[in-house]
């Protein structure tokens, strides 16, 4: 099962679970926002994993991050129901706005 670290504050993260329950998409949800102990388990993947290089130097959060079955991260969810033979169904910020650290996009 898919385990998909996000938060309701975060457009793009309810973009892919809205996407995800569309699909019947089975995953297993983190609230980063719901509680320290939540955002401390995402924090301890971001800080340390080299899939997240790109978002620490452009400021981004980096959710909704995807933990494939297979233990690798997607941070792309889109590519990911690409990759499933899946269509995007639903999608919030047409104009493909992504939650900084900064504020500017969120």
């Amino acid at each position: 099962m898919l385990k998909v670290y996000g938060s309701p504050l975060c457009p793009d993260c309810r973009e892919c679970k809205a996407n995800f329950d569309a699909h019947g998409i089975a995953y297993e949800e983190v609230n980063i926002t719901g509680s320290m102990a939540e955002l401390k388990e995402f924090l301890k993947l971001r800080d340390s994993l080299p899939v997240f290089d790109p978002c620490r130097e452009r400021g981004s959060v980096g959710v909704p991050a995807i933990v494939k079955e297979d233990g690798s991260i997607e941070l792309d969810w889109e590519a990911l129901l690409k990759e499933m033979g899946l269509p995007v169904v639903y999608k919030e910020a047409a104009n493909g706005q992504m939650c900084s650290l900064d504020g500017k996009n969120c």
